[in-house]
């Protein structure tokens, strides 16, 4: 029997007959003239004079058309009524609200005699693609994001400036690329802020567990339904943990292209609209004082960010975003060994999700003064390149100098005093207090016969209970080898992934799968019993809320010939990281019960050939293929997952060469 439906052909087809009595083909237009002169009709191009006509056919006031145009770019998503209530959804509350921040630049550039134009390129969610084809799509939107609002900024020709409003974990790495890339042209950014806790309930990384967490039952489908439903508690701004989308608001504030403590504001409230104003002052401030965007991000500038990520203890996934960044502005990348030394010389001084020991949210970061806070520190220390300019159009040195004195930084202190009861020097902490309460650095980039070029780990995200006294990880065990993301997850639901296991993960990096992020695995991981003693290796990447001993980013990938791509089950592999010296090494290091160097596991993975298994994913798009193709030309995932085009371009033109040479050869032989 073929499907029906309760929706008629005729509602689908027919209209009310009223509306045609309402049609016409002709309208008065705009009343008033435009304020062009001679020497305009005669010297500008006819696209600045129909932009003229354009601007008054959407009702803009005729006598202002020429005052200076400014361009504000978001992330926003969905449609919400005046009230507030949803319309159409978007992917993910951090865009929700974005549209808020947007209204408040605007109207600002507008009381102060400036013209206001606004665009948007969405962003996907990662936590809603995790487990899903969608994932393959994930980071390399980054790129084309990025590419679609360089293409709006050259767009609009007359703009004097560019404001950036974005949130989450590939919408705000691809608008600082843009911003990056725009030079004499000066720029600001406004982060979208974060989302609340909910008075009683899980935040919305833990809350992504739920379904693991059912399956070995622990809790029960009552439970999983109520606190799924309100881990969200407020309708904007990103996860309330210190992952991708955070780090990148702290990023952008670390490179100055930010306001002054405008990183982590809570989404939707009146501190964090207000910010959207002052930034639109800083705008017109900027062009006032003649001031770039190349003069805010520098050399010296990326290395603050560095030095910032690694005190907050931010996600791995901004060592692909702050190359990709500087890449943009014509600067030169960060290397894996800058990350590497930065990060042995950083204290760790924030103390937020998922890094511990205590896991204050982001929101409480904020409260406790977040950026500048850590740069105070940072600058008694002598850590901090104090000389950069910033938005404000002043000197970062400046800048720290007012919020050392500000109300703002007194007052909301003790606004977290009152409302959670929390000192904020618990939240973030002297290097002396941070040492003494156990922080410690986070990134660690091991190396070994699996991982020649390097790979990444979250050092701090290992449960304490393994770490020896000499603080390093120590963890030998046997290979248990997955090709596809949805293999290993249902390995972990079924309970066959056994203590002291160590998961290896191949074909999920670039070629393979887009590099997706693998939350879904370390967080159905968490739901073990034995869930500690699982190590997990993969040429994926991780969300920056996994914990576990995970490393990622391993390098080269499975389907670029990398010895990952040549373990077989039962391997022994061996991992240790030095918490202390930020060392690690990953290891094969034996097979068929026997035990041998890492010198000899080298030899023999060379002397293996390829699994006979690897494959890029069956439903990895297209599109995905060529960004993976076009990045390996760029520099690779070390080199920041970028479109290098001088480099692209040197290499199709020899490849052509080459065919053109191999052909040649074939007809004279």
């Amino acid at each position: 029997m073929p499907p029906e439906s309760d929706i008629s052909i005729s509602s689908i087809l027919e209209s009310d007959s009223s509306l045609f009595a309402e049609v016409r083909t002709h309208a008065r237009g705009p009343e008033g003239a435009l304020p062009i002169t001679p020497e305009m009709l005669l010297t500008q191009p006819s696209g600045n004079l129909f932009g003229l006509s354009q601007d008054a056919g959407m009702g803009w006031e005729p006598s202002r058309l020429l005052d200076p145009e400014f361009l504000i770019l978001s992330t926003h998503g969905g449609l919400r009524a005046q009230d507030g209530t949803p319309i159409a959804l978007g992917f993910h509350t951090g865009h929700w609200e974005v549209g808020l921040l947007v209204a408040e630049a605007a109207r600002e550039f507008r009381n102060l005699h400036a013209i206001p134009f606004a665009g948007a390129c969405t962003d996907p969610c990662d936590g809603r693609t995790q487990g899903t084809i969608g994932m393959f799509d994930s980071l390399p939107y980054r790129n084309d994001a990025a590419v679609v609002l360089s293409r709006l900024i050259r767009s609009l020709p007359t703009r004097k400036g560019i404001v950036g409003i974005a949130t989450c974990d590939k919408g705000l790495p691809a608008m600082m690329m843009a911003l990056a890339a725009c030079g004499p042209l000066p720029s600001v950014l406004i982060p979208g802020g974060v989302t609340l806790l909910a008075d009683e309930g899980e935040d919305a990384g833990k809350v992504q567990t739920i379904g693991a967490r059912y399956s070995q039952n622990q809790i029960t489908l009552e439970y999983a339904a109520e606190i799924g439903c309100r881990a969200c508690a407020s309708p904007g701004g990103g996860c309330q943990f210190l992952g991708t989308a955070a780090t990148s608001q702290v990023v952008g504030e670390a490179l100055g292209l930010s306001l002054p403590h405008s990183a982590l504001a809570p989404s939707g409230q009146p501190i964090w609209q207000e910010s959207a104003a002052r930034s639109a002052r800083a705008m017109l401030r900027l062009a006032h004082l003649g001031l770039g965007t190349s003069d805010i991000l520098t050399d010296a500038s990326i290395r603050n960010a560095m030095v910032l990520h690694a005190a907050f203890g931010g996600s791995t996934n901004l060592l692909l975003h702050v190359p990709a960044i500087a890449h943009a502005a014509g600067l030169r990348r960060p290397s894996v060994e800058d990350w590497a030394s930065i990060n042995r010389h950083i204290p760790r001084l924030v103390d937020a999700l998922p890094n511990g020991p205590n896991n204050f949210p982001t929101v409480q970061v904020f409260l406790a003064g977040a950026v500048p806070e850590v740069m105070l520190h940072l600058r008694h220390a002598g850590l901090l390149d104090t000389s950069v300019r910033t938005v404000t159009g002043e000197t970062l040195d400046e800048n720290l100098n007012w919020w050392e004195q500000s109300e703002r930084r007194r007052g909301l202190k003790e606004k977290l005093r009152q409302l959670d009861r929390v000192d904020p020097d618990d939240v973030i902490l002297s290097p002396d207090r941070a040492r003494s309460r156990g922080l410690t650095a986070t990134v660690c980039f091991p190396v070994g016969n699996l991982a020649p070029e390097g790979s990444v780990i979250k050092s701090t995200a290992i449960d304490p209970s393994l770490i020896d006294e000499n603080n390093r990880y120590h963890h030998v065990g046997p290979a248990r080898v997955f090709t596809t993301e949805e293999a290993a997850i249902a390995a972990i639901k079924q309970g066959s992934i056994g203590k002291g296991d160590v998961l290896v993960l191949i074909c999920g990096g670039p070629a393979g799968a887009g590099m997706q992020e693998i939350y879904q695995i370390t967080s159905a991981l968490k739901s073990l019993p034995h869930c500690k003693h699982v190590a997990v290796l993969t040429d994926a990447r991780f969300s920056g809320v996994s914990t576990g001993a995970c490393i990622g980013h391993i390098s080269p990938e499975a389907l670029a010939d990398g010895p990952i791509g040549r373990v077989l089950d039962g391997d022994l592999i061996e991992i240790i990281v030095d918490r202390n010296a930020l060392h690690g090494s990953v290891n094969l290091v034996g097979e068929n019960n026997e035990r041998f160097s890492a010198e000899e596991g080298h030899r023999r993975l060379h002397a293996r050939a390829p699994r006979n298994d690897l494959a890029p994913h069956p439903m990895l798009p297209a599109q995905t293929k060529l960004w993976a193709a076009l990045i390996q030309a760029s520099g690779g995932i070390w080199g920041g997952c970028v479109y290098d085009t001088d480099a692209i371009v040197t290499q199709l033109r020899a490849g052509q060469q080459a065919i053109q040479n191999s052909s040649q050869n074939k007809e004279a032989r």
